[in-house]
């Protein structure tokens, strides 16, 4: 019974390093991948308190934008506008016509749209400008308006 239990023994021991070198190679290889990773974390962690706590004096373009944005994040500038393509789009989607009428960036801002009746002509409508006279004033259409609301971090960013 010994000589069984021997044979076995080495089977399983050749099989378990065999299956344990394959996921160790996996691991050290997603290993680098999160190393690299985790200092471009780190470098954007300690820029990001940085540029929240100085103003900048002039209005940024969009190209000045998207440099800083990957600068501080350490993406390419092409991935950075590609996100800011896309979040134009998602808006977009939100807000036209047959759409939910409402977009929310969290924390930061809310669009929204509001539908306007058509207003009838009025005839006779006192002149707010020159009291005691009498005005027409003109039939308006049925519109659209797109309205944006600060939220709470945005507002705490302005003080």
């Amino acid at each position: 019974m010994a000589a069984p239990k021997k044979p076995a023994a080495k089977a399983t021991a050749t099989k378990a390093p065999a299956a344990r070198k394959a996921p160790a190679a996996k691991t050290t290889a997603a290993k680098p991948a999160a190393a690299r990773k985790a200092p471009a974390a780190k470098a954007a962690a300690v820029k990001t308190p940085a540029s929240k706590t100085t103003a900048i004096a002039t209005k940024y373009s969009k190209t000045q934008m998207v440099a800083e944005i990957a600068e501080v994040t350490g993406l390419t500038r092409k991935d950075v506008n590609a996100v800011m393509d896309e979040l134009s789009s998602i808006i977009e989607r939100h807000i036209k016509k047959r759409g939910v009428g409402e977009f929310t960036l969290p924390g930061l801002l809310k669009i929204k749209t509001v539908k306007k009746p058509a207003q009838k002509a009025r005839k006779g409508v006192p002149n707010p400008f020159r009291p005691g006279e009498t005005m027409d004033v003109a039939a308006k259409p049925a519109s659209t308006k797109v309205k944006v609301l600060p939220l709470k971090k945005l507002k705490d960013m302005a003080m």
